[in-house]
C-alpha cells in the first residue's frame, strides 16, 4: 500500500507553492474538481497544458482558476531541454517530453487526492460497471488490475477506476477515473484512456454487485471459491491505504458495500480466460 506517500504529501499541502490559503496565479492553466478536492495544474506552455487536460482525470469538471484556493499544487516547469513536475516545491520528476511525465503525475496525484477523500474511503481495487452494479477487484499495486479492468472494459463493462475504489458511508462505489496504467507487454507503463477500449466512463455512484480477489498465477487454472461476506469486509480493509484508527467508521461503510455482493477469492490464469469466468458468473447483460 502506499499510505506513507500519501500522508507526507498531504502533510506537504498548504506550506508550500500555491497553498490553499493563497490566491492562485493568473497564469495558472487549468483546475479540477475531484469531489471535495480542488486541483490547480500550472504549465510553462499551451502544448504542455493540452496533454495534461486530455489525461488527467480527463471525464472530471475543470473550473475556472481566477480566485480559487487549491488544496493540491502541481507545476510543471521548462529548465533548459528538460520539464520538471513539482508538486508544491517537491521535485517529482524530469523528463524531455511531458508525456514522459503523465504517469508519475497521476501517480502524485493518486496519493494527495486520496490523502484529502473525507467522508469517501478509497481502496485498492479496480472498479467496473455491470448491469447497474460495480464489480470490484481488490489487490495491492502491481498486482494485474488494470489489465483485467481493461480486458472487462473491451467486453462492454463501463470504467469506474483500475487503482482506486472510492466507497461512501453508504457502501456506495463512486467512479476515479483516471486513466487506466497499462504496461501492455512493455516494461513501462503508458496512461490509456477508457475511451480508446471503447469503454463508457461512469458518472454517478453504484452499488457493489461482486468482489473478485484473485491471484495471478501464469499457467494455472481459474480456482476461485464462494466467501463469506465477513471475509469480504476484511479484504476491503487490507486493500485500503487508509489507517484505521484515524477512520473507524470505514468498518460499517464496507459492511454495507458488501451486504448485497457475491465475494470470491482464489486465483486466475491471464486476463482473457479470467474475463470470460466472471462475466460467466456474473452472467447479466451490462
Amino acid at each position: 500500500m502506499r499510505t506513507q506517500p500519501a500522508r507526507r504529501l498531504h502533510g506537504m499541502m498548504g506550506t508550500q507553492g500555491y497553498c490553499r490559503d493563497q490566491p492562485m496565479p493568473a497564469n495558472s492553466s487549468f483546475a479540477i474538481r475531484v469531489y471535495n478536492c480542488t486541483v490547480l495544474l500550472v504549465t510553462p506552455d499551451s502544448n504542455v497544458s493540452s496533454v495534461l487536460e486530455r489525461l488527467i482525470l480527463p471525464t472530471l469538471p475543470r473550473i475556472e482558476t481566477a480566485g480559487i484556493r487549491a488544496d493540491i499544487s502541481i507545476r510543471v516547469a521548462q529548465s533548459g531541454a528538460q520539464l520538471e513536475l513539482f508538486i508544491d516545491d517537491f521535485l517529482v520528476k524530469a523528463a524531455a517530453a511531458v508525456e514522459e511525465l503523465v504517469v508519475a503525475l497521476i501517480k502524485v496525484l493518486d496519493d494527495a487526492i486520496v490523502a484529502r477523500l473525507d467522508p469517501l474511503r478509497a481502496i485498492h481495487s479496480g472498479a467496473v460497471g455491470w448491469g447497474g452494479r460495480v464489480i470490484l477487484l481488490p489487490g495491492s499495486t502491481h498486482s494485474g488490475k488494470s489489465s483485467l479492468v481493461a480486458e472487462l472494459l473491451r467486453r462492454g463493462a463501463v470504467y469506474f477506476s483500475d487503482e482506486y475504489s472510492l466507497i461512501d458511508d453508504q457502501g456506495f462505489v463512486h467512479p476515479y477515473p483516471r486513466p487506466l496504467l497499462l504496461r501492455n507487454g512493455q516494461p513501462r507503463q503508458v496512461p490509456v484512456l477508457a475511451s480508446e477500449l471503447s469503454a463508457a466512463v461512469a458518472d454517478t455512484s453504484a452499488p457493489v454487485g461482486w468482489i473478485f480477489a484473485l491471484r495471478y498465477e501464469p499457467q494455472s487454472a481459474w480456482n476461485v471459491e464462494r466467501m463469506a461476506q465477513g471475509e469480504a469486509v476484511l479484504t476491503l480493509l487490507r486493500n485500503t491505504p487508509h489507517f484505521l484508527s484515524e477512520s473507524p467508521e470505514m468498518v460499517a461503510a464496507f459492511a454495507k458495500a458488501v451486504a448485497g455482493a457475491s465475494f470470491y477469492a482464489g486465483q486466475r490464469p491471464d486476463v482473457v480466460e479470467a474475463a470470460d469466468h466472471i462475466l460467466q458468473m456474473i452472467d447479466g447483460p451490462v
